[in-house]
């Protein structure tokens, strides 16, 4: 199998169901993104010490792999056995973030990114799942799919920066709240 197929040069690609589609097609942006996220988890997970964050970042990775499966189906769902998300997924990662949260303190202001390279990637990584979540929502309005991705990828913009604390506090960095000017 070759890696280039030269079916994308003149500015399409191929959904799951085999259509072709702009590049730029809403579809494309919302998996593309996806697969964006993914490959930053991937680089944090390189990054961190911890086992059970690792585990937990390669758990999410997979999770986002069936979300871009499902954002790439553009047929009928008896075509296709595609993975799926569950309400477990979800429940897993609000778990985590009650966990982390009891190590923390309580928050009362915005906080600026920062204070350890770690850190400021789970943010950027936070950022980008917004983005993900943003382009999957547009997507919702015409062509509907499981509610549950956009729920887990709602959930886990929330995980990242709970996680984004703890590994601020883990890595002794000053977590620095944002006052604004009077």
């Amino acid at each position: 199998m070759n890696i280039y197929t030269k079916t994308g040069d003149k500015g399409t690609t191929s959904l799951i169901s085999g259509k072709r589609v702009p590049k730029f097609h809403d579809r494309i942006e919302a998996y593309g993104t996806v697969d964006e996220l993914i490959s930053y988890i991937g680089y944090l997970r390189d990054q961190l010490r911890e086992k059970k964050i690792r585990e937990e970042l390669l758990f999410i990775q997979d999770r986002l792999m069936t979300s871009a499966s499902i954002l790439a189906f553009d047929g009928k769902e008896d075509e296709i056995k595609l993975p799926e998300l569950f309400e477990d997924d979800v429940l897993r990662l609000e778990k985590s973030i009650d966990e982390m949260d009891k190590q923390l303190p309580e928050l009362t202001s915005f906080i600026l990114p920062g204070g350890h390279p770690v850190v400021s990637f789970t943010h950027i990584s936070r950022n980008v799942c917004r983005k993900a979540e943003r382009y999957a929502l547009k997507l919702y309005k015409e062509y509907k799919f499981s509610e549950l991705l956009l729920k887990f990828l709602n959930r886990l913009s929330d995980y990242l920066f709970v996680l984004a604390r703890k590994l601020g506090k883990d890595y002794n960095a000053e977590e620095i709240l944002w006052i604004p000017k009077a």
